[in-house]
C-alpha cells in the first residue's frame, strides 16, 4: 500500500490552470505548436491549459484547431478550453445557446403542468 504525501493528498492529482496568454507567453505557445506540429502561432491570443505549471494545450481565443503537447493526455484540457472559450465568446458570436439549440438539461416543471389520469386496468373479479 502506498502512503499519501504528508500533506494528504493523492500525488496524482494535478494543480489544472486555464487563463489567457500574456506577451511572455509567445515563445511557450510556439515550442508547444513545434512539439504538436502545428503552424507556429501569429500573434493571436491564446486560452492556455497548464498542468503543475506547465503548458499542454492552448486554443486561439479568435478561434481554430487547439494545440496541445502530444505526449501527454490532453483531451479533458482541451475540452475545458473549448468550454472556456465559448464562456468568453462576444455576444455576436454563435454559440449553441445563441443559436436557439436545446440544452441537453431537463428543464425545471413548470406550476401549469397538469397530470393526466390514466385509465385503470379492468379488475378481474
Amino acid at each position: 500500500m502506498t502512503a499519501l504525501p504528508a500533506r494528504g493528498l493523492d500525488p496524482r492529482l494535478v494543480q489544472v490552470s486555464i487563463r489567457r496568454s500574456t506577451a511572455g507567453d509567445r515563445e511557450t505557445v510556439a515550442a508547444l505548436a513545434r512539439l504538436d506540429g502545428a503552424p507556429p502561432p501569429d500573434g493571436d491570443e491564446y486560452l492556455l491549459a497548464e498542468e503543475d505549471g506547465v503548458l499542454r494545450a492552448a486554443r486561439p481565443l479568435a478561434g481554430g484547431r487547439a494545440i496541445a503537447d502530444p505526449f501527454h493526455s490532453t483531451a479533458d484540457l482541451v475540452a475545458m478550453l473549448e468550454l472556456r472559450a465559448t464562456r468568453l465568446a462576444p455576444d455576436d458570436a454563435p454559440t449553441a445557446r445563441r443559436r436557439g439549440l436545446r440544452s441537453r438539461a431537463p428543464r425545471r416543471l413548470a406550476g401549469s403542468v397538469r397530470l393526466r389520469s390514466l385509465p385503470r386496468a379492468a379488475s378481474s373479479r
